[in-house]
């Protein structure tokens, strides 16, 4: 399987909720680590990038280009 494409500030979907309810992340950091952070209580969570990538469902939304 192909690596999603996803950049800084793109709005995922993860495969399973988070307990709060939400099932919508903002990436907040990209490395060889990736930080999310839940859209429903603001808790940030950094998963190794092999990881995140396997428990990432879907791309919602890609960020907007600054120029």
């Amino acid at each position: 399987m192909a690596d999603k494409e996803f950049s800084l500030h793109d709005i995922v979907e993860m495969r399973k909720p988070h307990p709060c309810g939400a099932n919508q992340w903002k990436i907040i950091r990209v490395g060889m680590d990736v930080r999310i952070k839940c859209l429903g209580c603001q808790h940030s969570v950094m998963l190794p990038r092999k990881e995140f990538s396997r428990k990432l469902k879907k791309i919602v939304e890609h960020a907007q280009p600054e120029e």
